[in-house]
């Protein structure tokens, strides 16, 4: 364990290194600077408990150690109200979501509990007119296309900013 401390710990999908270099790219030109202390990122759960770090971290090499790379697909633009995100859609992070949703029950925020809308945040914060503006500059350029998820990360909550604490790249041939 890094002793992240008293903070929560956040579960990532990880991306091909492609395409979360393309979507990184969109978040640094339009997220508010300000506000922007990530790099281009696919939420799991947001705040799984501090306490829970060894078992986490266990949890999610032996899922690395079985799953294959994980289908997806980018399917367009999704509306955050005050934002702009690339929507995805996959099956197989979904089931694996779950999975990781049961083995941790009674650890969850209710906002864990909810099956992700799995999306790549690229602009958030700021005004519904600039949403609605960068949603309608970049709806006809983004290309559905297929995709795989390439692993699983584990972060601490840093109050903004987030550690990496571990990368955990999917190497089975067959799902469990």
């Amino acid at each position: 364990m890094s002793g992240s401390g008293n903070v929560p710990l956040i579960v990532t999908a990880e991306l091909p290194e492609d395409l979360y270099s393309w979507a990184n790219q969109l978040r640094t030109e339009h997220f508010p600077p300000e506000r922007n202390f990530l790099k281009a990122h696919v939420t799991l759960f947001h705040a799984l408990p501090p306490s829970a770090e060894g078992e986490v971290r266990d949890c999610l090499a032996a899922m690395a150690r079985h799953y294959a790379p994980v289908p997806a697909r980018l399917v367009g633009i999704m509306k955050l109200g005050k934002g702009t995100a690339l929507k995805l859609e996959s099956e197989g992070m979904i089931a694996l979501w779950r999975e990781l949703a049961d083995r941790f029950h009674g650890m969850l925020t209710p906002q864990d509990e909810h099956q992700p809308r799995l999306h790549i945040t690229i602009q958030n914060k700021v005004t519904i007119e600039e949403a609605k503006a960068l949603q309608a500059e970049l709806t006809p350029r983004i290309q559905p296309r297929d995709f795989a998820f390439a692993g699983l990360g584990l972060h601490a909550y840093l109050g903004g900013p987030w550690e990496r604490l571990g990368k955990f790249p999917f190497r089975g041939h067959n799902r469990r």
